[in-house]
């Protein structure tokens, strides 16, 4: 019989890299993880490693029980979690998921409200998941996503919260401030600084420049928004904001904002949560506040 131990066993080998290290995350000796896993291999009848000198190797077997693991300890983690704060009388933690990297700023000011109308209530917003959140959101490792793309598949719900328009951000008297909006053709030779992420999930190239066939002189990436836009202020490129983020920073550096094609791009934030979850008290709460706060940055 496969044993949560065993999948911890086999998910602290891949992480850490060793039995020895396995053995000491998870506090037992070298010894008693080997037999461990023998006796899972002789219950099995196949191999779950390879050893390669000093290392292991997962085979076909072992890498499907990671599989496994990777999927279902997190589901038992937070099962125990909640039932420990079921026991306690605590509503434990939220858990929020970023898909959307300049949304940084519009959650800190929801979250603000929200943590003084829930006093028992924790936030933890975790912004690995670039566009893996939707299978954080459906293997329990969050509890809510901010998207602006939903992904709608059965078991999940995304709730919009409110609209903004994508604009490309220039530097201050740049050419294209003195056009009424951009054409694809304008970014031709201009140098285009998005976050790392894959092209087809940006607006930019999906409902911009990809459908008028049109590439950019350059494709640079960066992690965070304020260096993104000290390089367009220092006239190393151009790049597409929402308008909201994009005008806050107007205010600070020597940049301008010009309209994305005539009728501009239009998008909007969603939140997304586990079908039934939405009714949970505190999380019902954080999306109707998220929905009724006065947005100064949309439209």
């Amino acid at each position: 019989m496969i044993e949560r131990s065993h999948l911890r066993i086999i998910q602290a080998v891949e992480e850490h890299g060793s039995l020895t290290a396995a053995a000491r995350e998870l506090c037992v000796t070298q010894s008693a993880l080997s037999h461990t896993v023998r006796k899972l291999e002789d219950n099995l009848g196949t191999p779950v490693w390879l050893r390669e000198g000093r290392s292991l190797r997962l085979t076909q077997a072992g890498r499907y029980l990671l599989n496994i693991a990777n999927r279902v300890l997190p589901l038992l983690f937070h099962a125990e979690d909640k039932l420990k704060q079921m026991a306690m009388g605590e509503r434990g933690t939220l858990r929020i998921g970023m898909e959307c990297h300049p949304c940084y700023q519009w959650l800190l000011k929801v979250v603000s409200p929200f943590l003084d109308a829930w006093p028992d209530v924790d936030v933890d917003v975790k912004q690995k998941f670039q566009f893996g959140g939707v299978g954080a959101l459906l293997d329990y490792e969050i509890d809510l996503l901010v998207t602006p793309d939903p992904f709608y598949k059965s078991n999940l719900s995304f709730t919009p919260v409110f609209d903004y328009e994508q604009v490309l951000v220039v530097p201050k008297d740049h050419a294209l401030t003195n056009q009424p909006f951009a054409e694809p053709e304008d970014l031709r030779n201009e140098v285009l600084l998005t976050y790392p992420v894959a092209t087809d999930r940006l607006d930019i190239y999906s409902q911009f420049l990809t459908p008028a066939g049109v590439v950019p002189k350059q494709h640079k990436t960066s992690e965070t928004t304020e260096i993104m836009l000290q390089m367009v202020a220092c006239q190393r490129g151009v790049a597409a904001l929402p308008r909201w983020l994009a005008e806050e920073y107007c205010q600070k550096l020597p940049l301008d904002v010009v309209r994305l094609g005539e009728q501009g791009i239009a998008k909007q934030i969603y939140l997304g949560t586990r079908e039934g979850d939405e009714e949970i008290g505190y999380l019902k709460a954080f999306i109707d506040l998220a929905k009724d706060y006065e947005h100064p940055f949309s439209g």
